[in-house]
């Protein structure tokens, strides 16, 4: 070989050796959501820590395209396309209509779900443990807690007859209010169900359930109501309504009580870990869907005080919060 030649192909070598040496080219995640971007920063923080715990962190060898649809699931199928044509390595789909929009979009590209709705019955997998073709996640116990928080209300308000429940009709997942009902005759109550899909709605919706003389409400986890729990929050202070919300966020914020998981938690870090195994290599078919069955009951004494109530002894000593 001539001197020259030689050079020129060890300086081509080098040319092709040195950027992978030097770094790792970045993946991209897309993560998809039905809610806002505002709706839960911490719930997002652990999900980059269990990306972190995986070795992958943001910025550095992986960059995350977020899409919200702002409570508005109409949105979801486009915003799932635009991240499938993105070629993303992973979708993240951060609730259950978000889910159904990210599977009905690709059927080869990864994806790791949060859902309160049950996976298996909503056609997401085919079961817990093997759950087959390209998605696998979290499945966080929020959307079948209505029987018992009848029983949380009636243990605070044992005089009512009449219990409001709050959903969103436009929600596919929304499974347990048939469940809910059933549970209410069981004990002797008459449950009225209000829907509400808009902004608009809910505001209708407080004013049918004093019209219908409901003596409280259960709120069901929805990304509508997520996004706009500021907005329910002082509809059920302006017409004393006691509430019970779904998660914690709305008690930190003024809200009677909670009564679910806590999103913050260890299901979103577990999240971001199955999204980081499967950036390296591991397949959803291979990893079970996990399960979050902590719940926790908050109770914000100030806001008690406020609608006139005291809370039982027994009831707040079963808090896992008490806020003042």
């Amino acid at each position: 070989m001539r001197r020259r030649e030689f050079i020129t192909l060890l300086g081509g070598a080098a040319a092709w050796v040195s950027p992978a040496g030097a770094q790792e080219p970045r993946r991209v995640i897309g993560f998809l959501g039905s809610s806002s971007s505002d709706t839960f920063p911490g719930a997002m923080a652990a999900f980059v820590r269990g990306l972190k715990d995986t070795g992958f962190i943001e910025g550095n060898n992986i960059n995350i395209e977020w899409r919200w649809a702002e409570g508005q699931y109409n949105r979801l199928p486009s915003l799932a396309s635009e991240l499938v044509s993105r070629g993303v390595a992973v979708i993240v789909a951060w609730d259950a209509p978000a889910a159904s929009a990210a599977k009905a979009a690709t059927k080869t590209i990864p994806i790791v779900f949060v859902t309160g709705a049950d996976p298996v019955k909503t056609g997401l997998v085919d079961s817990f443990s093997r759950p087959g073709g390209n998605l696998t996640g979290v499945f966080v116990l929020v959307s079948m807690l209505g029987p018992k928080c009848l029983e949380l209300l009636r243990e605070l308000l044992p005089s009512i007859s009449t219990i409001a429940l709050l959903v969103n009709p436009s929600n596919p997942n929304v499974v347990d209010a048939p469940e809910t009902e059933a549970a209410a005759n069981a004990i002797g109550r008459r449950l009225e169900v209000l829907k509400a899909s808009t902004e608009r709605d809910l505001e209708a919706a407080f004013t049918t359930m004093v019209r219908r003389q409901a003596g409280a409400l259960i709120v069901m986890p929805d990304p509508l109501f997520f996004v706009r729990r500021a907005q329910l929050i002082a509809l059920a202070a302006r017409y004393a309504v006691p509430t019970l919300y779904p998660i914690r966020e709305f008690t930190e914020n003024g809200g009677l009580m909670s009564y679910g998981v806590n999103l913050s938690r260890d299901l979103n870090e577990q999240a971001g870990t199955y999204t980081g195994k499967i950036l390296r290599g591991a397949k959803p078919a291979d990893l079970p869907v996990q399960q979050s069955i902590r719940l926790e009951l908050v109770i914000n004494l100030k806001t008690a005080k406020a609608l006139g109530l005291t809370i039982p002894p027994t009831l707040l000593a079963r808090a896992d919060d008490v806020i003042e």
